[in-house]
């Protein structure tokens, strides 16, 4: 579970802060800047900060999940792992403009994080 955690970290760090920067590197001087004035991005950059702000929902559901699932001794590493690539894909899915595919993964990925919660709190 604890690679699974780590994982998850990276897929943040990449989607919150690794491709918005790449995707506006033409605007270098704003991303040196203190940010005073927006700038207008791509529609895939707005795409991708709109999954990053999404993924920044659900991220503290399932750390605290991982963790509680690794103190309890509860293997989720199957949906925890199922999880994270549905995160993975929704990005994908969002950044491209893949609607209705796009809902169904992030309702996946919730599901993931109730069944989680339950075999957490013994009722699976």
């Amino acid at each position: 579970m604890i690679d699974i955690i780590v994982l998850t970290l990276l897929l943040a760090l990449i989607q919150i802060w690794l491709l918005p920067m790449l995707l506006n590197l033409k605007n270098m001087d704003y991303l040196v800047s203190n940010r005073d004035a927006s700038v207008a991005g791509s529609v895939m950059l707005e795409r991708v900060k709109r999954a990053s702000a999404n993924l920044q929902e659900s991220l503290p559901a399932f750390l605290a999940l991982a963790v509680l699932a690794i103190h309890q001794s509860v293997d989720l590493v199957t949906v925890a792992s199922a999880w994270l690539a549905l995160r993975g894909a929704y990005l994908a899915i969002y950044a491209f403009g893949i609607t209705v595919i796009r809902s169904v993964v992030w309702v996946g990925s919730v599901a993931c994080l109730v069944y989680m919660a339950l075999a957490i709190a013994g009722i699976l």
